[in-house]
């Protein structure tokens, strides 16, 4: 027996890294996962390995920016699983530059990416969670649903280079304490976790200019090595966290054991 047994859960940006590590171990959990990532691939990969240990997944391809994918999203729940359990929200990336470098769009990008895709997933569910809820207590039944935003020291500390992520990453602390006072009457538990230095392929060392398409649009990846290990020296525990690490915190907040934690904003640093 798992602690999700029932449950389905939503993780955007779920085809690698921490959103990877995120859904897999929900459904390690006994959660149903509905799996979105950028591209079709990975996402599918993700559901292999779900339903190879005996789990169940789907996936859903595609931008969380586009509209109308927040609906696509929230129905491929409905129509596989027939309910919303957990939703987190996690996929984005940087696009860095000082402010008088940065583009409009740049900062646009950000802002839709990291705050407004996830505001417009909420929405999307809010209309089933409050039917659900009154026919649970219709019922005499009590569910607590879970979501958890995923945030960044960026945005509860700030960082140079990143206006545009920064702006983003504070939103999402702030949509995360509003929406638990609005749906606190709804039995769900909002939370967000704010990540330190995570090893990922965003952020792993590196001398030489690396880069990925997003949506078209170039965006370098990657730490200088010098930084990398100024910024081992800064955390306490010598090291930055693992993609397994950083998911174990999401997932603490989807199970049963946080039931009355809600409104917080956890930080995951390492100590630092």
């Amino acid at each position: 027996m798992g602690m999700l047994d029932g449950k389905v859960g939503l993780v955007t940006g779920g085809g690698r890294g921490i959103g990877r590590e995120i859904a897999l171990q929900l459904a390690a959990h006994g959660a149903k996962v509905v799996v979105n990532d950028l591209d079709e691939a990975p996402a599918n990969e993700v559901v292999e390995e779900i339903r190879a240990a005996g789990g169940e997944a789907v996936a859903c391809a595609g931008s969380v920016s586009e509209k109308g994918f927040a609906d696509r999203f929230i129905g491929d729940a409905m129509e596989n699983f027939g309910d919303v359990h957990i939703i987190v929200n996690n996929a984005g990336y940087t696009w860095d530059a000082v402010i008088q470098r940065m583009t409009e769009e740049q900062f646009d990008a950000m802002i839709d990416v990291h705050l407004k895709a996830p505001w417009r997933i909420l929405q999307a569910a809010s209309e089933i969670i409050r039917i659900k809820t009154k026919e649970e207590a219709e019922k005499g039944e009590t569910v607590i649903r879970k979501v958890v935003n995923i945030s960044s020291v960026s945005g509860t500390r700030g960082n140079a280079g990143q206006t545009n992520y920064s702006a983003g990453k504070a939103g999402v602390v702030g949509l995360t304490k509003t929406l638990a006072k609005e749906w606190g009457r709804y039995q769900v538990n909002v939370n967000a976790v704010a990540f330190g230095f995570i090893e990922t392929r965003l952020t792993e060392g590196t001398d030489t200019k690396k880069t990925i398409t997003v949506e078209g649009n170039e965006v370098q990846i990657g730490i200088p090595t010098q930084n990398v290990e100024i910024a081992k020296r800064m955390i306490p525990m010598g090291r930055p966290g693992t993609p397994k690490e950083a998911a174990g915190a999401v997932v603490m907040l989807c199970l049963p054991l946080s039931d009355y934690v809600s409104g917080q904003m956890l930080e995951v640093t390492g100590g630092n």
